[in-house]
């Protein structure tokens, strides 16, 4: 049985409205190649990402920082409860083949630092911008989703 890719949408759960429109196409765009978004669950990025991906028939998976399953965005399909914090953030990448910063303060940095650490692809539309030197691995900065889901289902490929 062929395992179905699944992508990590990360940023903040207070991102502005440019923000949620990248991310609204992101989650449309995974979807659409058949993937599942998996993510923090809340509010702001996150919520975007879902509504767009359910727009287009796809699966999603919140994996909350708190312990009650109602707290998450009502996009969610699958809903982890952990009452872990930001500790959770780990759990996001981990879960993900890869994923897409879009946006975010340092919850986001804290996802991609673990994507670098763990080995999970990572690239960004509007997010932190990392200096080779200090990050090997850098983060590659998108300006559209398109550019952005089809890199990092590339990374992914590559990877394989």
């Amino acid at each position: 049985m062929l395992k179905k890719i699944t992508i990590g949408v990360i940023g903040s759960s207070a991102g502005d409205d440019g923000e949620a429109a990248l991310a609204e196409e992101v989650g449309a765009r995974i979807a659409e190649r058949g993937a599942i978004l998996v993510c923090g669950g809340m509010g702001g990025v996150m919520e975007a990402a879902c509504r767009g991906a359910r727009a287009k028939g796809g699966m999603t998976i919140g994996i909350l920082p708190g312990s009650e399953k109602g707290s998450g965005n009502r996009h969610l399909d699958i809903v982890i409860p952990t009452g872990m914090g930001y500790a959770r953030n780990a759990l996001v990448v981990l879960a993900a083949d890869g994923a897409i910063a879009v946006g975010g303060m340092f919850g986001t940095l804290t996802e991609i630092a673990y994507c670098h650490i763990y080995g999970i692809p990572v690239v960004g539309l509007r997010t932190w911008s990392l200096k080779e030197s200090r990050f090997p691995a850098g983060l590659s900065i998108f300006t559209t989703p398109a550019e952005a889901t089809q890199a990092i289902f590339r990374k992914i490929e590559e990877e394989k």
